[in-house]
């Protein structure tokens, strides 16, 4: 995948290795230990600008013996594929081969995190964007044990932003007023912003004095991110560009450009 995904795939391997875990890769628990939950960075997607980014992954787990230790894996592969064997990327935390910080709620039940760091300046691509599989694997203190390959995924995205103009103003009644803006997303190989091309984008209208939004059309992106369109002006109120967002990047509204009319 990359320089550091290649080195990833061998200290998994070589990590298990450390655990003693079997031979035989694949979903499987050993003893009465129970998985509760897997947390990434919070429930939330994981938005990466052109800076380092560092989220937390954890699991819940609970066995009569108490937890003993946990490690974690992101992978990408066809459903039904194998993590160790046949991976398209693998990314490992920070503390691969220490335990993980395991705090306890009770004597037998313990929730146990680690820390990963995406890093666009050394081996995160734009190609390494969209769904990720989590993997999981967890120890309890009398040597039960349980992996999931893919107890969840989690969403790898290209932090947005999108602007907003509306010209001129002020502007009479009945005038035309046209709506500019752009939609970027950062490049994490060239680490800035580029434009996001061809995307439908809604252009949204709140009457002065309202709360509420609405749709007036739908634009589509130029080869550059920009935007433009023209609607007549009828009354005060602010204009704003909408963009739902997709797997590799996160939705994002522009802030509203008020337009007085007269």
């Amino acid at each position: 995948m990359r320089k550091r995904a290649a080195y990833a795939v061998l200290t998994a391997v070589a990590a298990l290795a450390g655990f003693a875990v079997p031979g035989a890769y694949a979903d499987e628990t050993v003893g009465d230990i129970q998985v509760t939950s897997v947390a990434v960075n919070g429930g939330k997607s994981i938005v990466v600008d052109t800076a380092d980014k560092t989220i937390t992954v954890s699991v819940t787990a609970t066995d009569p013996s108490g937890i003993w230790d946990a490690d974690f894996y992101l992978w990408r592969g066809p459903d039904g594929s194998d993590p160790y064997y046949s991976p398209d990327g693998y990314i490992l935390p920070n503390e691969d081969t220490t335990p993980a910080d395991c705090v306890a709620s009770s004597s037998t039940t313990s929730t146990c995190s680690k820390t990963f760091t995406f890093e666009p300046d050394w081996w995160l691509t734009n190609a390494d964007a969209g769904t990720w599989k989590v993997g999981v694997q967890v120890w309890a203190n009398d040597d039960s044990w349980t992996e999931r390959w893919a107890y969840t995924t989690t969403r790898l995205q290209r932090h947005s932003k999108l602007t907003a103009n509306a010209s001129p103003e002020p502007i009479a009644k009945g005038r035309t007023l046209t709506i500019t803006g752009k939609l970027t997303r950062a490049n994490w190989d060239t680490l800035d912003y580029r434009g996001y091309a061809n995307q439908p984008v809604k252009l949204q209208f709140r009457k002065a004095g309202t709360t509420t939004y609405t749709t007036i059309k739908t634009v589509n992106t130029s080869s550059t991110g920009s935007l433009t369109t023209t609607v007549p002006a009828s009354e005060d109120g602010y204009w704003r560009w909408d963009f739902a967002g997709t797997s590799t990047t996160p939705a994002v509204k522009a802030t509203g450009d008020f337009v007085d009319v007269q």
